[in-house]
């Protein structure tokens, strides 16, 4: 099998040769007392971690796994430092909003998630009407920059590989929230409904523009739906404001995804998501990443109650692979067997790979990981 096949087949509890090896993935931090562990500087630690278990080195592993395609503002605001003091930045990010960091950290850390970085948020670029008004102006389909320069040559290209490609939609829950902030926009679900619903409904048809420019010329193997909307043991919101607010979105996104034939629609939220999978099952979303353990989440106990319904990504504790040892090895002992027994299971770290996992512990895990699903 391809590794393709090996993704869709282990997702879609089909009958993969191997089930797909995706462990999971350091952070900057992490890489860099990797380096002072064993590591060696200036190799692609994947590769060569997959060198040290014996497994095969795959060439399409310098591919891209996501089709690059932008959901965000264009243009960005302006990424500006506002002030320096007391060992922090007050800084404008390139969403519009005023936020604190560290300064062992820059506006770029602000971008992706490149690193742990704490940040507190001071004031969000949307609080009124007008507002809104001009943020919109920011989210044009048209705009060439959101697509590959020569989209038909890429796109064509992309059609016959063997390596699995996906691309990352903030969902509506993520984009309201980056516009209004969190607090202020569970407050406006309740004082000001309608406005939460014209931009939730704004952001289900821009993104739906967006994909109908590209979804009929290359088949997607998944999409995520980026949302983190839960805390360590409750949602943020109640299961009536998702579906007034947020079902609706994904739905519609789902529903033209797999017309297209994308097979799998994925929801990537930290916290508690029990009462949370019932909801994406009804929008037709069929996986979920990364089931945080230490979150309260028993991804046993999911299969148990849901069934075929949900496919799992991760869900493996991150706290008992730092301890490495008989830990981990109860740890992994724990989740995979239940769950390959029927299939719909990629196991891996339950989020990213912090700094605490060293790297034996980490080539120790893979190792016993790989004999687990079958490479070994």
């Amino acid at each position: 099998m391809t590794d393709r096949e090996r993704f869709l087949q282990s997702l879609l509890f089909g009958k993969p040769d191997r089930v797909y090896f995706a462990p999971g993935g350091p952070r900057e931090s992490t890489l860099a007392a990797w380096h002072t562990q064993g590591l060696p500087d200036n190799v692609d630690w994947f590769s060569y971690l997959k060198k040290q278990i014996g497994l095969p080195v795959d060439t399409n592993e310098t591919k891209p796994s996501t089709f690059r395609l932008s959901f965000g503002l264009i243009p960005p605001f302006e990424e500006k430092i506002l002030s320096h003091h007391s060992g922090h930045y007050l800084v404008q990010d390139g969403k519009g909003a005023i936020v604190e960091i560290s300064d062992r950290y820059d506006v770029t850390y602000l971008r992706s998630a490149k690193d742990f970085v704490t940040r507190k948020w001071h004031k969000f670029p949307v609080e009124t009407a007008e507002d809104w008004e001009e943020m919109k102006k920011r989210y044009n389909p048209d705009t060439p920059e959101r697509y590959p320069e020569d989209r038909k040559a890429t796109t064509a290209a992309l059609k016959d590989r063997s390596y699995v490609l996906g691309i990352g939609i903030p969902g509506p829950f993520w984009a309201m929230r980056d516009w209004c902030g969190f607090e202020n926009l569970c407050l406006m679900m309740a004082t000001q409904p309608d406005f939460v619903l014209e931009m939730a409904t704004f952001w289900k048809n821009f993104v739906l523009q967006v994909l109908e420019r590209v979804i009929n010329d290359i088949r997607l193997d998944y999409v995520i739906i980026n949302e983190d909307m839960a805390y360590k043991e409750k949602a943020m919101i109640s299961p009536a404001m998702v579906r007034k607010f947020l079902s609706p979105c994904w739905a519609a996104w789902v529903n033209r995804l797999k017309e297209s034939g994308c097979p799998i629609v994925m929801l990537d939220s930290d916290g508690f998501i029990g009462e949370l999978i019932p909801l994406w099952i009804e929008a037709g979303i069929n996986a979920t990443i990364p089931v945080e353990v230490a979150a309260g989440n028993d991804i046993v106990a999911f299969r148990r109650e849901f069934g075929k319904k949900m496919a799992y990504q991760g869900g493996i504790d991150k706290r008992a692979l730092a301890k490495g040892g008989e830990v981990m090895k109860k740890e992994l002992q724990r989740v995979i067997p239940p769950l390959l027994e029927d299939g719909g299971y990629i196991p891996g770290c339950d989020h990213g790979v912090p700094p605490d996992i060293s790297w034996p512990n980490f080539v120790d895990y893979c190792r016993l990981l790989a004999h687990m699903t079958g490479w070994l």
